[in-house]
């Protein structure tokens, strides 16, 4: 079996399972257990480590999900590129329920979660401007397009705190700021991956339009489980063609995050 892989993939609400025999490993981490089992296996010729974000469960809520656990334990494995399936409302009303939207920015609205591993003996300041890896973005537009879905290419994604849905005035003032989606569990996932040097790449369901966009009462946590549960094997299909498309060697400016920076202690 694999022990170590090459790419990791954390699954979303609805997305609990990825691989088809795959070898399950429980990790520790300086930051506790991740969410789940790891588990490991291949997809085609890449090696793959799988950790459903809110555990198979479903017990973690977005404020509680261990963050930092999830992302060491990837990089523990020799992961270097992570793509993240997630369920988002949009705040656009041309993106409706079904559009993949694969962000290039990011909106923290999130309160209280830790969001860095250098928060002991010395400040450590990682460079954020671009939150996306700009080679897994592209790939991942270009595969999903190849398979016929209707995917956008760039947009912001706002991460609020949850578990609560938006209201709708703060919805609209998402809206009003030029945001494209909102969602709960994109942050701090993407700085932790940024921190490790990984690259990290959204993939971003569009299951609802978020409270603002429409009227009527807006959108439950089933109904959210519920398109997804629809897609959910249509992404398994998009992540695993995406999986196959990345680079074996990267190119792009996320392995050099850490570039000339004194790590108060060494990465795994």
């Amino acid at each position: 079996m694999v022990t170590r892989a090459d790419i990791g993939v954390i699954g979303g609400s609805g997305f609990y399972s990825l691989l088809d025999d795959a070898e399950e490993i429980e990790l520790a981490t300086p930051y506790g257990p991740p969410s789940d089992v790891v588990t490991v296996g291949r997809i085609g010729s890449r090696s793959v480590a799988f950790i459903p974000r809110h555990g198979r469960d479903h017990r973690f809520p977005p404020h509680r999900i261990p963050y930092r656990a999830n992302l060491w334990a990837l990089r523990s494995l020799g992961v270097r590129q992570v793509l993240a399936p997630s369920a988002v409302g949009s705040l656009r009303a041309e993106y409706g329920p079904g559009a993949l939207v694969i962000p290039d920015q990011l909106v923290d609205r999130t309160s209280g979660r830790v969001q860095t591993y250098y928060d002991i003996d010395g400040a450590v300041h990682v460079s954020f401007a671009d939150p996306y890896c700009p080679s897994g973005r592209a790939t991942a537009v270009r595969t999903a397009r190849s398979g016929g879905w209707e995917t956008v290419d760039g947009g912001t994604l706002v991460v609020i705190e949850g578990p609560r849905f938006s209201t709708r005035a703060e919805s609209q003032w998402y809206a009003a700021n030029g945001w494209s989606i909102v969602g709960m569990t994109g942050f701090p996932e993407a700085i932790l991956a940024r921190e490790l040097a990984l690259c990290y790449t959204s993939l971003s369901l569009v299951t609802d339009h978020d409270a603002g966009v429409e009227a009527g009462q807006g959108v439950t946590h089933d109904e959210v489980l519920e398109f997804f549960a629809q897609n959910v094997t249509r992404m398994r299909t998009l992540v695993a063609e995406t999986v196959e498309a990345l680079p074996d060697e990267r190119t792009c400016p996320c392995g050099s995050a850490l570039d000339g920076i004194k790590l108060p202690f060494e990465l795994p």
